[in-house]
Protein backbone atom coordinates (compact mmCIF):
# COMPACT_ATOMS: atom_id res chain seq x y z
CA UNK A 1 0.00 0.00 0.00
CA UNK A 2 1.41 3.20 -0.30
CA UNK A 3 -0.26 6.65 1.69
CA UNK A 4 -0.11 8.91 -1.16
CA UNK A 5 0.17 13.15 1.48
CA UNK A 6 -2.12 15.22 0.13
CA UNK A 7 -5.52 16.91 0.90
CA UNK A 8 -6.80 16.70 -2.93
CA UNK A 9 -9.03 13.90 -3.80
CA UNK A 10 -8.33 14.56 -7.13
CA UNK A 11 -4.32 14.02 -6.82
CA UNK A 12 -5.04 10.33 -5.47
CA UNK A 13 -7.67 9.91 -8.00
CA UNK A 14 -5.38 10.03 -10.35
CA UNK A 15 -2.74 8.60 -8.89
CA UNK A 16 -5.14 5.27 -8.16
CA UNK A 17 -5.41 4.90 -12.35
CA UNK A 18 -1.50 4.70 -12.50
CA UNK A 19 -0.23 3.08 -9.60
CA UNK A 20 -0.28 -0.82 -9.35
CA UNK A 21 -1.17 -0.65 -5.36
CA UNK A 22 -3.93 0.31 -3.04
CA UNK A 23 -3.36 3.88 -2.64
CA UNK A 24 -4.68 5.74 0.55
CA UNK A 25 -5.06 9.70 1.08
CA UNK A 26 -3.49 10.97 4.10
CA UNK A 27 -3.61 14.67 5.27
CA UNK A 28 -0.43 15.87 6.70
CA UNK A 29 0.86 18.78 7.05
CA UNK A 30 4.63 18.51 6.22
CA UNK A 31 7.01 21.25 6.13
CA UNK A 32 6.95 22.53 2.84
CA UNK A 33 10.42 24.13 2.48
CA UNK A 34 11.30 27.41 0.26
CA UNK A 35 13.07 26.91 -2.60
CA UNK A 36 13.23 27.09 -6.35
CA UNK A 37 13.23 23.52 -7.31
CA UNK A 38 10.16 21.82 -6.93
CA UNK A 39 12.38 18.15 -6.61
CA UNK A 40 13.85 19.59 -3.09
CA UNK A 41 10.47 20.47 -1.85
CA UNK A 42 8.71 17.03 -2.41
CA UNK A 43 11.31 15.32 -1.49
CA UNK A 44 11.55 16.85 1.81
CA UNK A 45 7.96 16.61 2.56
CA UNK A 46 8.29 12.75 1.18
CA UNK A 47 11.03 12.01 4.03
CA UNK A 48 9.66 13.91 6.71
CA UNK A 49 6.60 12.45 5.67
CA UNK A 50 7.65 8.63 5.82
CA UNK A 51 9.20 9.29 9.41
CA UNK A 52 6.16 10.94 11.00
CA UNK A 53 3.76 8.38 9.61
CA UNK A 54 6.13 5.41 10.92
CA UNK A 55 8.15 4.36 8.45
CA UNK A 56 6.17 1.53 7.74
CA UNK A 57 4.82 1.95 4.66
CA UNK A 58 5.97 3.72 1.06
CA UNK A 59 4.97 7.65 1.09
CA UNK A 60 4.39 9.81 -1.67
CA UNK A 61 3.73 13.81 -2.44
CA UNK A 62 3.61 15.73 -5.49
CA UNK A 63 4.07 19.46 -6.02
CA UNK A 64 3.32 21.47 -9.50
CA UNK A 65 4.19 24.60 -10.49
CA UNK A 66 4.11 26.84 -13.74
CA UNK A 67 7.39 27.75 -14.94
CA UNK A 68 7.43 30.36 -17.64
CA UNK A 69 10.30 30.77 -19.74
CA UNK A 70 10.77 34.51 -20.27
CA UNK A 71 10.25 35.00 -16.79
CA UNK A 72 13.26 32.35 -15.96
CA UNK A 73 10.71 30.10 -15.02
CA UNK A 74 8.47 32.16 -12.43
CA UNK A 75 6.07 31.60 -10.18
CA UNK A 76 7.13 27.96 -10.73
CA UNK A 77 7.20 26.74 -6.71
CA UNK A 78 5.30 29.75 -6.10
CA UNK A 79 2.16 29.25 -8.44
CA UNK A 80 -0.45 28.92 -6.21
CA UNK A 81 0.79 31.95 -3.68
CA UNK A 82 0.99 33.89 -6.87
CA UNK A 83 -2.46 32.67 -8.37
CA UNK A 84 -4.01 34.23 -4.78
CA UNK A 85 -2.32 37.12 -4.55
CA UNK A 86 -2.12 38.50 -8.01
CA UNK A 87 -4.73 36.09 -9.86
CA UNK A 88 -3.85 34.61 -13.93
CA UNK A 89 -4.80 37.58 -15.07
CA UNK A 90 -1.99 39.52 -14.07
CA UNK A 91 0.49 36.97 -14.85
CA UNK A 92 -0.79 36.76 -18.62
CA UNK A 93 -0.62 40.72 -18.49
CA UNK A 94 3.34 40.04 -17.11
CA UNK A 95 4.25 37.79 -19.52
CA UNK A 96 2.34 39.63 -22.85
CA UNK A 97 5.01 42.08 -23.77
CA UNK A 98 7.69 39.55 -23.73
CA UNK A 99 8.99 38.06 -27.60
CA UNK A 100 8.66 34.62 -25.63
CA UNK A 101 5.47 32.85 -24.38
CA UNK A 102 6.47 29.68 -23.66
CA UNK A 103 5.75 28.12 -20.20
CA UNK A 104 5.27 24.21 -18.83
CA UNK A 105 2.99 23.12 -16.13
CA UNK A 106 5.60 20.58 -14.55
CA UNK A 107 4.87 18.26 -11.17
CA UNK A 108 7.70 16.24 -8.78
CA UNK A 109 6.14 12.92 -7.48
CA UNK A 110 7.96 11.68 -4.57
CA UNK A 111 8.44 8.33 -3.12
CA UNK A 112 10.08 7.65 0.02
CA UNK A 113 10.48 4.02 1.25
CA UNK A 114 12.49 2.29 3.46
CA UNK A 115 15.99 2.13 1.48
CA UNK A 116 16.99 -1.66 1.92
CA UNK A 117 13.81 -2.19 -0.27
CA UNK A 118 15.52 -0.14 -3.18
CA UNK A 119 17.54 -0.78 -6.28
CA UNK A 120 18.88 2.28 -7.01
CA UNK A 121 20.05 0.75 -10.48
CA UNK A 122 16.58 0.93 -11.83
CA UNK A 123 15.30 2.33 -14.40
CA UNK A 124 13.89 5.63 -13.41
CA UNK A 125 10.87 5.20 -15.46
CA UNK A 126 9.81 6.43 -19.46
CA UNK A 127 10.99 9.35 -20.72
CA UNK A 128 8.66 8.79 -24.54
CA UNK A 129 5.60 10.57 -22.59
CA UNK A 130 6.87 13.30 -21.08
CA UNK A 131 7.92 16.87 -23.03
CA UNK A 132 10.34 18.14 -19.95
CA UNK A 133 14.01 19.03 -20.68
CA UNK A 134 15.43 19.62 -17.60
CA UNK A 135 14.78 16.24 -15.63
CA UNK A 136 14.60 15.46 -11.87
CA UNK A 137 14.45 12.13 -11.90
CA UNK A 138 16.51 9.72 -10.06
CA UNK A 139 17.25 8.29 -6.84
CA UNK A 140 18.59 9.65 -3.29
CA UNK A 141 19.48 7.38 0.30
CA UNK A 142 19.69 9.56 3.62
CA UNK A 143 19.43 7.83 7.14
CA UNK A 144 17.79 4.90 6.05
CA UNK A 145 15.26 6.63 3.72
CA UNK A 146 15.24 6.39 -0.10
CA UNK A 147 13.29 9.31 -2.05
CA UNK A 148 12.90 8.92 -5.67
CA UNK A 149 11.26 11.63 -7.69
CA UNK A 150 10.10 11.58 -11.03
CA UNK A 151 9.14 14.39 -13.12
CA UNK A 152 6.31 14.91 -15.85
CA UNK A 153 5.65 18.24 -17.74
CA UNK A 154 3.20 19.55 -20.40
CA UNK A 155 4.53 22.62 -22.02
CA UNK A 156 2.49 25.48 -23.88
CA UNK A 157 2.36 29.16 -24.21
CA UNK A 158 0.89 31.38 -22.04
CA UNK A 159 -2.20 33.17 -24.13
CA UNK A 160 -5.27 35.87 -23.06
CA UNK A 161 -7.75 33.79 -20.96
CA UNK A 162 -9.90 31.64 -22.66
CA UNK A 163 -12.65 28.60 -21.15
CA UNK A 164 -14.77 27.89 -18.54
CA UNK A 165 -13.50 24.41 -17.24
CA UNK A 166 -10.69 23.69 -14.87
CA UNK A 167 -9.00 25.50 -12.53
CA UNK A 168 -5.64 27.85 -11.41
CA UNK A 169 -4.44 28.75 -14.69
CA UNK A 170 -6.04 26.53 -16.95
CA UNK A 171 -7.62 29.07 -19.06
CA UNK A 172 -3.84 30.98 -19.66
CA UNK A 173 -2.26 28.13 -20.57
CA UNK A 174 -2.68 26.55 -24.22
CA UNK A 175 -1.15 23.36 -25.28
CA UNK A 176 -2.20 22.11 -28.81
CA UNK A 177 -4.39 24.72 -29.77
CA UNK A 178 -6.26 25.26 -26.69
CA UNK A 179 -5.88 26.09 -23.20
CA UNK A 180 -6.58 23.88 -20.72
CA UNK A 181 -9.90 25.32 -19.72
CA UNK A 182 -11.19 24.22 -23.08
CA UNK A 183 -10.73 20.63 -22.69
CA UNK A 184 -12.90 18.04 -20.97
CA UNK A 185 -11.79 16.70 -17.35
CA UNK A 186 -10.72 13.46 -19.38
CA UNK A 187 -8.81 15.23 -22.24
CA UNK A 188 -6.82 17.43 -19.44
CA UNK A 189 -5.67 13.63 -17.38
CA UNK A 190 -4.57 12.26 -20.82
CA UNK A 191 -2.21 15.17 -20.97
CA UNK A 192 -1.72 15.19 -17.38
CA UNK A 193 2.26 16.62 -16.27
CA UNK A 194 0.80 14.60 -12.62
CA UNK A 195 -0.28 11.46 -14.84
CA UNK A 196 3.33 11.76 -16.55
CA UNK A 197 5.11 11.54 -13.50
CA UNK A 198 2.82 9.17 -11.99
CA UNK A 199 3.17 7.09 -15.37
CA UNK A 200 7.19 7.02 -14.43
CA UNK A 201 6.93 5.94 -10.81
CA UNK A 202 4.84 2.85 -11.60
CA UNK A 203 7.30 2.27 -14.58
CA UNK A 204 10.31 2.35 -11.46
CA UNK A 205 8.02 0.17 -9.53
CA UNK A 206 7.49 -2.50 -11.86
CA UNK A 207 11.22 -2.21 -12.51
CA UNK A 208 11.87 -2.90 -8.90
CA UNK A 209 9.47 -6.04 -8.60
Amino acid sequence: MLRFVTGNEGKVREAREYLPMDVEQVDYDYVEVQSDDLAAIAARGARESFHELGGDQPVAVEDSGLFVDALAGFPGPYSAYVEHSLGIERLHRLVEPEDDHRAAFRSIVAYATDADSVDEAAPSGRSDTDTSTDWHDGVTVEDGVAVATFEGAVRGEIVPPRGDGGFGYDPIFEHDGRTMAERSTAEKNAISHRGRALAKLADWLAAQA
